[in-house]
């Protein structure tokens, strides 16, 4: 009888750890199985990437500011069909024109988009996107002073912006003397006043002057636009070496056209 008894104790104590084996075989299964959230839950979308420009804001209709602050005028809203079209995220950022190549240089932004002309000097120590607007020389002056041609600077005294197109134009005049400004209202507000005798800019930004500025329009006058052999065109301008975004740059501006959107922005700005 007790032989049986025995028997009988041991068959109990295996079965009760064979029952609390598969107990705790159950419960780390339901503890370490996924979720029917976690099976669903959907991938990241890829983030957008944002690429950052700096303009400097001061040569209307091109870059500038209205009054509430806002950078508007035709490269900005370029750039940002750009951005659409192109799937990337522009930031412009408002930046003095006397240090904006430096901050370039030094990273502080990734694109330059402030009517840079592409020249070969320039492209020895950046690059540059394909072009994106074709800009002439245009001279304004006062509406009597009877300067009518080239020839009729000499002597005179021409203002024009730092370290632009503008200004290297004016440095070559015959018999003229440059004036730098930081901005170039600066030198159309001289001009204005009669402290010097022509201002020179980029061609849309001088009809912006002299044609649709309230203040300006009724005592100055666009001369005449300076002729050259070579054709001038603006670009935007990267860190040399900086292939991918002159590929992105490049792209977005090749949808922009091709689909009409640049034609109407121009026609937007340039009436």
């Amino acid at each position: 009888m007790r032989q049986y008894l025995k028997i009988f104790v041991v068959l109990a104590a295996l079965a009760a750890l064979f029952a609390l084996g598969c107990g705790q075989s159950e419960e780390k299964a339901e503890q370490t199985a996924p979720t029917q959230s976690q099976e669903a839950a959907p991938e990241a979308a890829p983030a957008v990437p944002e690429i950052t420009f700096a303009s400097d804001c001061t040569w209307p209709p091109m870059e500038f500011l209205d009054a509430d602050k806002n950078i508007i005028g035709f490269c900005p809203e370029l750039v940002r069909a750009m951005g659409e079209a192109g799937g990337f995220t522009p930031v412009i950022k408002n930046t003095a024109w006397d240090g904006i190549f430096a901050g370039l240089a030094a990273g502080k932004y990734d694109v330059i988009a402030s009517s840079v002309s592409i020249t070969e000097e320039r492209k020895g120590t950046m690059d540059f996107s394909d072009p994106y607007f074709e800009v002439k020389q245009g001279v304004l002056v006062q509406q009597d002073a009877g300067i009518e041609t080239v020839e009729d600077l000499n002597g005179k005294t021409i203002g024009a912006q730092i370290g632009t197109t503008g200004y290297f134009a004016a440095n070559s005049i015959e018999g003229a003397e440059a004036k730098s400004y930081d901005e170039v209202g600066l030198a159309v507000e001289d001009l204005f006043n009669g402290r010097i005798d022509a201002a020179i800019c980029d061609d849309a930004v001088a009809y912006d002057y002299a044609l649709q500025n309230e203040r300006y329009k009724e005592r100055l006058g666009l001369a005449f636009i300076l002729e050259t052999d070579q054709k001038e065109y603006l670009g935007f301008a990267v860190q040399q070496g900086d292939t991918e975004t002159v590929r992105i740059l490049n792209e977005a501006l090749a949808k922009v056209k091709a689909s009409g959107k640049y034609d109407e922005i121009y026609a937007k700005w340039f009436k």
